[in-house]
């Protein structure tokens, strides 16, 4: 029993989120997969900067010499039976400050790693926000036509009543039928569409498409005009955006690399330290040098070419990259200040306007002074100021959240 209570709570409070979006952007950091695994990416490209920098293993070499002793003995394989056992340790070392090159390239991998996963992060977050904010919309649209429909029900049997009397036509009853027939077919779609809003939610938080999850509960509120200057988020998303960065981290690793494709035009050494024992007694010792000889010039500049092209390449990218999530900025402000104002103008003058014509219309009917059409327009129109603002906002809300998308933080 204490188990099946202990899952049953756990159940409980996992079907809680989706109230707000700030829990299922939680839920989502914790346990997506991509998100995870880019992470982790992360993480060892972080752990590849030591190895980079460090020198190569040393290696060391044992050689047998003279094993039958001039002829005299049978072959012997312990260094105090044979003519003498020379021990070599060699360490390579690279040019001067090539280890030094190879550390910061790594340093700026890792960064250009950490760079890709901010990226995932902001956009799997914008992908979460921009499904919650069409599932508010939906369920807000699905309470509405409800609402309409419980309120067409109270006209047809208003129209019923008066039909009764011999007041109105029997016409307005069908009608008032026809609508509310109308009103069901769009809360079937309506509800088609919460499950597969509820079903790509669930996709994106890494649970079982048909999990439970709460009633949207609040829109996010929406950022102070003066947080949206163009100018100064322009300078954010130049300093803060996922993708510049990792292009910026490519570009000084491109530089990297070049400086250390031209070292490669000075040698490499390999020194070695060498002492030989005969029989039982070190009795001499050996230092080694040994170089490689940078000849093959063609192979070299071809690298050199190479290198330049690559750093080319990187800043253009960045550029291009640049030039792409700030023209997707200005749209998207623009995007929000008109949702914004489409939504003010349809709550401070559009919806009262339906709302007063609405009421006018109704006593009309029920004084006989208008037709039952004319009272369908004026519901209409409540119904379209209504839609007009709850779809105003969510247009905001997935404005907002391709604004952040592209800042790579929360405005």
């Amino acid at each position: 029993m204490l188990l099946c209570a202990i899952g049953v709570s756990a159940q409980a409070q996992e079907a809680l989120i989706g109230g707000d979006v700030e829990s299922l952007l939680a839920y989502a950091r914790e346990r997506n997969p991509d998100y995870a695994a880019m992470r982790l990416e992360a993480d060892a490209a972080a752990e590849r900067v030591t190895p980079a920098g460090a020198l190569p293993d040393p290696k060391l070499r044992t050689e047998l010499r003279d094993i039958t002793r001039m002829g005299d003995q049978n072959p012997a394989l312990l260094p105090a039976q044979v003519g003498s056992t020379r021990y070599l340790l060699m360490q390579d070392v690279p040019w001067l400050g090539k280890r030094d090159l190879k550390r910061e390239i790594a340093e700026l991998d890792a960064r250009s790693a950490s760079g890709r996963a901010s990226g995932t992060w902001a956009e799997l977050s914008a992908r979460i926000k921009t499904a919650y904010s069409q599932l508010q919309y939906v369920s807000r649209n699905e309470q509405l036509t409800r609402e309409i429909l419980d309120l067409m029900v109270r006209l047809e049997k208003i129209a019923q009543v008066r039909y009764a009397g011999g007041l109105a036509a029997q016409q307005d009853v069908i009608r008032a039928q026809v609508e509310q027939t109308s009103m069901k077919s769009e809360l079937i779609a309506l509800q088609n569409e919460h499950r597969q809003l509820q079903a790509r939610l669930n996709t994106l938080l890494a649970r079982p498409s048909t999990a439970a999850l709460a009633q949207p509960q609040r829109l996010r509120p929406l950022p102070a005009a003066a947080r949206l200057d163009p100018a100064t988020l322009e300078e954010r998303v130049r300093a803060r955006n996922p993708q510049i960065f990792a292009d910026e981290a490519r570009i000084l690793a491109a530089e990297k690399s070049r400086e250390l494709t031209y070292k490669n035009r000075y040698p490499d050494f390999t020194l070695g330290i060498s002492p030989i024992q005969y029989q039982g007694a070190v009795r001499e010792w050996e230092f080694m040098v040994e170089l490689n000889l940078p000849l093959q010039q063609g192979a070299r500049r071809a690298q050199e070419r190479e290198s330049e092209a690559m750093l080319s390449a990187a800043r253009a990218r960045r550029d291009a990259t640049a030039n792409q999530v700030l023209g997707e900025l200005a749209e998207n402000l623009s995007g929000l200040e008109s949702a914004r104002q489409t939504e003010t103008l349809t709550t401070t003058s559009l919806l009262p306007q339906a709302e007063l014509s609405f009421k006018a219309a109704l006593a009309g009917y029920e004084n006989g002074k208008v037709d039952f059409a004319t009272l369908l327009d004026a519901q209409r129109q409540i119904k379209q100021a209504r839609q007009s603002s709850i779809k105003a906002q969510a247009e905001a809300q997935l404005r907002l959240a391709e604004i952040e998308r592209i800042l790579g933080e929360d405005l």
